[in-house]
This record gives C-alpha cells, structure tokens and sequence, in this order.
C-alpha cells in the first residue's frame, strides 16, 4: 500500500525484561516488519499453519509456550518466516542490565529505555517509506509511555510533522499474530545468547535458526542485515 508514494510497513514490537529492577540479568527487544499490504495475508498464512497442527487459530503464539508437543508447529512456524520474503526481523540483547550506568549518562531508565527502542529500531526506518508501530500491552502506564516514545522516535528521525512514523499503538498480543511471532524469533535469540540448554525443543529451535539465518546469534550482525538482523548492546 502507498501513501503519498511512499511504501506503507508496519512494524510489530515485543520486549521482555525491560524493568530496571525485575531480577532478570538480560533484556530483550524484538520487531518485525512487512509492508502493510501484506500483513492481512501473512495473518491469514499463520493462522492456516495453526489449525494444521490441530491448533485454534486463538492460540497464542508465545517462545514460554514452546514445549515438545508443539515441536513440529513451531518449526514449521520458523520456515515459514524465512521462506517469507516480506518478513524481515531485528533483536537487540542487552545482556546485563547491572552493568548500564545510569548516572554517567545523566539519565533515568525511562529514558533510557526510550534510546534503546530507538537503537533497536533506526535501522528498520527508510526515509522513502512510512511507519505504523505497533506494541504490545505490557502495563497500564502504556499510553503515557507510547506518547512519549512516538515524540522521540519522530524528533531523532527529524519528522516532526509525524508523516513518515505516523502512529504507534498498543495491542494485545493475543490478538496480533506478528507480535506473537516476534515474541517467539525474540525468546530464540534470548535462550541462546544467555547459553541456555533447558529444553531439547528449544536446542533444535536455536540450531535451526541458525542454519536458516547463517548467524550464530550470540554476535552483531551486519547493520544493514535485511532478514534477521541482531545487535548486541553493549554499556561501554
């Protein structure tokens, strides 16, 4: 779809452990994006591959989810991303939230958490495209911090007319097929970079992420990577 000539896409996003103090050392972010004249197809191909394996198209797809008997949906569900040339996907790791220095930086975790958002997203923004953002519901202070992130994320991208980002909205996640998805390629990237072996699914899952991405998952990618693209953050 165009807009003014431009490409429409939109982009689904999911975080997990993105509290200053919730006890857990990494932090995860995810987003995918496709042009938003094929996400309805792409909703309608994911929710085929569910009832396939006998399941409702209402599951949730979620990497916590993961378990043996869901194996081969869950591997089907992976190929069909790669193979999915209008599915693109970028993850950034920070691995230890102890080790950001708030105070030298002069900021509190708000805001930076709103410069990693923008970390994890500013290679995903083409000038000659515009946006539509989409976020899962995590806690009812959502709509102050959507507000505040939109104002950011325009001001950095120097569109402050909002035309080229022109909105960020929260959703639920089980209603949302591609947040769904991007909490499962998210939750791969986590449990191997965290060198995790609780579950021989998962293990198989990694290992063919690996194989169809190229990556071992545990390092950057390059930047302008188009399919899979990781970035680990570092505080130095």
């Amino acid at each position: 779809m165009q807009k003014n000539n431009k490409h429409i896409f939109n982009i689904y996003c999911d975080e997990s452990c993105h509290l200053e103090h919730d006890n857990h050392l990494a932090m995860t972010m995810g987003a995918i994006w496709c042009p938003l004249d094929k996400a309805k197809e792409i909703f309608i191909n994911i929710r085929k591959i569910k009832e396939r394996h006998g399941l409702k198209r209402s599951f949730e797809i979620k990497w916590t989810k993961v378990s043996p008997a869901k194996q081969e949906f869950y591997l089907e569900l992976l190929e069909y991303f790669f193979q999915n040339k209008s599915l693109h996907f970028r993850c950034l790791v920070v691995p230890d939230k102890n080790k950001i220095d708030h105070g030298r930086f002069n900021q509190d975790h708000d805001t930076w958490y709103y410069k990693i958002y923008f970390d994890l997203l500013k290679v995903i923004f083409n000038p000659d495209h515009n946006y539509r953002i989409y976020l899962d519901i995590k806690d009812t202070n959502g709509g102050e911090k959507i507000n505040k992130l939109h104002e950011v994320l325009c001001n950095k991208e120097y569109d402050f007319n909002r035309e080229r980002i022109e909105w960020l909205q929260l959703v639920k996640s089980d209603e949302v097929e591609l947040i769904q998805l991007t909490d499962f390629l998210t939750g791969i990237v986590s449990y191997n970079s965290r060198g995790l072996n609780t579950s021989a699914t998962k293990n198989l899952l990694a290992k063919r992420t690996k194989e169809l991405s190229g990556y071992q998952l545990d390092k950057n990618t390059l930047l302008k990577e188009d399919k899979f693209n990781i970035f680990i953050w570092s505080a130095s």
